[in-house]
């Protein structure tokens, strides 16, 4: 439950930082967040960091051109 709560107000806080989600869609993916890394294995869990890597660094690319 605490993972939750600390995976909310970070979603929350990150969120606000960006203008595609508000601070209750954050909230609610970071708790989404914490539940799937409490289930998950270790490799999907690399997966799911790089390919987040790989997004963020494309969005950058398009956006400086």
């Amino acid at each position: 439950m605490i993972g939750k709560i600390i995976g909310a107000v970070a979603g929350s806080h990150l969120a606000k930082s960006s203008t595609a989600i508000g601070g209750t869609g954050g909230a609610l993916l970071g708790a989404g967040a914490a539940v799937v890394a409490k289930r998950a294995s270790l490799p999907l869990l690399v997966a799911l960091a790089a390919g987040g890597y790989v997004l963020k660094r494309r969005k950058e690319r398009r956006e400086s051109i």
